[in-house]
Order: structure tokens, then C-alpha cells, then sequence
């Protein structure tokens, strides 16, 4: 079952910091992120974003106990082991020190580092990465563009495939233009190797997984949900020519040249408010399979999360090239972690699963170039006159997106973004 509401999700609370109290922030008390960080001078450690500020753990660990020293290292990948319940007591105590009406501020004032001084690191390097196909808006526009009805699968499970975890990398990380084979001109049959024509993003959202089941050994719903630790951004670079000539067996080097994530791990517990029932099945889809049904997952087993990509080039400001929301989704991130692990293959403590392409039903929900630019026939156009089908070196998309409900304070998870380099010279 999805966490339930506690102190931490007050709508009335507030921190003596003010900048945690604008409104539309994106690090308010209620969230209280984890994430890793370094100063000029000293070593990697966890913190905790608050308003303009991190919460160095390091500092306060002593204090705070064994959960806030296993977040304090090198890695987030300890606190990945941490037991929910300590978890959440962590946060409680975070939620406390830095509520308004603390008696300990000037203790927990010691501990702030401005985010601004800071560099904000890859709070784990995954073990593993697989991403999904969790929309099916996106699954039909793609089998539309391609004149291929839709596979069998694609409504039956949440399609994935397992990526590289070594190309996982932070936001703010240059992203390489990737080099392969692809036909082109398209339909020229003619292949050529260099670099990619056709770069695009993804916008998704990913989750950090706690683990973990043994070899063989499938899960329920129930675990799936528990296993979830937290969700971070998540651009899942593509490139479309290498993918689209590889794809005899599924994505491969398309893929698994560069995957963003943002920095901020917002967790499940914080993510508690914004749950909302899941997408139903209507007209001829099929009913969800049994082992994918949980009646805790129907009910609330979506996040209502307010998504959004923006397109920059060197010459002009960024262009609004998304908004869509998590809410509907086909399938939920517990189904995600369910399927992953139903053949039996283990997950474990640091897994990143990703939702794939985040894009909704609405014209404006289209949440990659391939979906945007309608093969070529309704490209990005910026202010300057410029059009853009697909990435070119120097431009930069921006992925953000706010977690809201009525009554609740909405929640964000700090910004996505890369700018495409020229590909390396041979």
C-alpha cells in the first residue's frame, strides 16, 4: 500500500528558512530530498535540498543516527538499504529541526550550505537500468508514424528493455553526440556510420529502487510498491536513425549512449499526497493481467506530477516543447518494478527503472521530437525564425515537473537538463 500521510505532509508547516516558504518552490519542507553534493575542497557527501539551501548531513549525522550517517558518504547507495521506517524517521527529524518553531535552529542553521556554492553530484550510480514504454499514447503515435499497428504486447504489459547503467550521468552533464549506423537519407536504403541525424530527448521519470527479491523468485504488488525508495528526472537521450536500423531485437546503441537524471531523489514518503488512482481500461483494452493487479495500485497508484520540456539553442531563449502529467500513464511505476522482477530476475538496492516517454493524450503531451515533429512536418520554430526536427550541437533541453494536489504544498524535483557536443572526431 502507498504511504500514508504524517506530520511531514502538514500543508500548514513551515521552516524558519524563508526561501523553503516561496511559493512554487520546488524544495519546500514538505519534500526534503536526498541527494549528494561537494564543496571546493572536500569529498562528496548526501544532503538534503531545503528552499535556496542543502542540509549538509555530514554535520548533524551524529545527531540524527545511524539512517543520516548512511546518507552522509560518498554514495546515497547505504541509505538505499535503510528500512522505510527509518527512513521516515529520518524525515520527521529533518521536518522538525527545520520546522518554524524549532528550539534547535541555531544547530540545525550550522548545517546549511547554499545550493549556489555547491556541485550537485549522481546520488548513486546504478546497479542497473532499465527503461519502459508506460504510455500508450506514445506506443500508438509511433506505430502511426512507422504505418505499423501496435504490438500485441504493448497493452498487455509495460513494454521495457535493459539499458546501461554506466551512461547514467547527472544533470548538467554534456551529452556526446553519438555515432552509429543508420539509413540515410531515410528510405534511400543506404547505410552510412557517423554521426547521429536524428538526436532526440525523452522526457520520464524514474525510480530508485531499494530491493530486493532472490534469483527466481517473482513479487507481488504489495512488494514492488515497498521496494520503491524515491523518483528523479530522467531524459532518456535517443538516437532515432541508430535506433530505428538496430531495432531487429529492440533499442541498443540508440540508447545507451547518455541517460540524465537530476540530482534530487524526492521520495516515495514525500510523494504520498499527490497519489491518484491509476489510468482505468476503457473501450477494448484489455484488463490489467493478474499479476500486475493490486486493488491499492487501481486506487491510487498513479502520482499526479505536472511535467514539461523546454527546447534552448545558443541563439534564442527556451521554447515550451511539452507539458504533459505522470497521471496518465498506462502503467504505474509498482507495475513497472512488478514486471521487472516476474521472469525472476533479482532487483536490487540502487536498480533505476524509468517510465519512458511521459506523453499524454492531449496535442501538447508529446513528449519527444519523434511524437513533436510528426515526420518532419511540424518542427520546433524559435523566435529568431530557426526550426529545429531534431537535436543540433548546443542545444539544451530543460526538463522540470512539480508533484501538486488540491490542498497539499506542491513538491518539485530541481531541474533535468544537457546540452548536445559535437560527436567525438574519429
Amino acid at each position: 500500500m502507498p504511504v500514508e500521510l504524517n506530520a511531514t505532509h502538514d500543508p500548514a508547516r513551515r521552516s524558519w528558512l524563508d526561501s523553503a516558504n516561496v511559493e512554487g518552490g520546488a524544495f519546500p519542507i514538505q519534500n526534503l530530498p536526498f541527494g549528494l553534493f561537494k564543496t571546493d575542497g572536500t569529498a562528496p557527501r548526501g544532503g538534503v535540498a531545503l528552499g535556496d539551501k542543502i542540509i549538509d548531513l555530514a554535520a548533524i549525522a551524529d545527531r540524527l543516527g545511524d539512517t543520516a550517517r548512511a546518507a552522509s558518504g560518498e554514495t546515497l547507495a547505504p541509505l538505499l538499504t535503510q528500512p522505510p521506517a527509518a527512513l521516515s524517521a529520518l524525515r520527521a527529524a529533518l521536518s522538525d529541526l527545520y520546522r518554524s518553531d524549532s528550539p534547535d535552529r541555531a544547530i540545525a542553521e550550522a548545517a546549511l550550505v547554499p545550493a549556489d556554492h555547491a556541485e550537485l553530484l549522481l546520488p548513486v550510480k546504478p546497479v542497473a537500468f532499465a527503461d519502459f514504454c508506460c504510455s500508450i499514447e506514445h506506443i500508438r503515435r509511433m506505430a502511426g508514424a512507422s504505418g505499423r499497428p501496435i504490438a500485441p504486447c504493448a497493452d498487455r504489459l509495460p513494454v521495457g528493455y535493459n539499458s546501461r547503467a554506466s551512461s547514467v550521468a547527472v544533470s548538467g552533464t554534456p551529452v556526446v553526440r553519438p555515432k552509429g549506423q543508420q539509413e540515410f537519407p531515410p528510405g534511400s536504403g543506404t547505410i552510412v556510420y557517423g554521426p547521429e541525424r536524428r538526436l532526440d530527448y525523452e522526457l520520464e521519470l524514474g525510480v530508485w529502487l531499494s530491493g530486493g527479491n532472490a534469483l527466481g523468485a517473482p513479487i507481488s504488488m504489495a512488494a514492488a510498491e515497498a521496494m520503491m525508495f524515491g523518483c528523479s528526472l530522467v531524459n532518456d537521450w535517443s538516437a532515432r536513425g541508430i535506433q530505428f536500423f538496430e531495432s531487429m531485437l529492440g533499442p541498443h546503441l540508440g540508447k545507451s549512449f547518455m541517460t540524465t537524471v537530476s540530482p534530487w531523489i524526492v521520495t516515495i514518503e514525500a510523494l504520498a499526497p499527490f497519489r491518484v488512482p491509476a489510468r482505468p481500461r476503457v473501450g477494448d483494452e484489455p484488463a490489467v493481467a493478474d499479476h500486475l493487479f493490486d486493488e491499492g495500485d487501481r486506487s491510487h497508484g498513479a502520482i499526479q506530477i505536472a511535467m514539461t520540456a523546454d527546447l534552448s539553442t545558443a541563439a534564442s531563449g527556451p521554447v515550451r516543447i511539452c507539458t504533459t502529467g505522470f497521471e496518465t500513464m498506462f502503467w504505474t511505476l509498482a507495475q513497472m518494478v512488478a514486471h521487472q522482477a516476474s521472469s525472476g530476475a533479482p532487483i536490487e538496492a540502487g536498480d533505476l527503472l524509468a517510465s519512458g516517454t511521459v506523453s499524454g493524450p492531449a496535442e501538447e503531451a508529446k513528449a519527444c521530437l519523434a511524437e513533436y515533429n510528426q515526420r518532419g512536418t511540424n518542427p520546433v520554430v524559435f523566435a529568431d525564425g530557426s526550426k529545429r526536427n531534431w537535436l543540433e550541437d548546443g542545444d539544451t533541453v530543460t526538463i522540470t515537473a512539480m508533484a501538486h494536489a488540491d490542498g497539499h504544498v506542491p513538491i518539485g524535483f530541481g531541474p533535468c537538463t544537457g546540452t548536445i557536443v559535437p560527436a567525438v572526431a574519429a
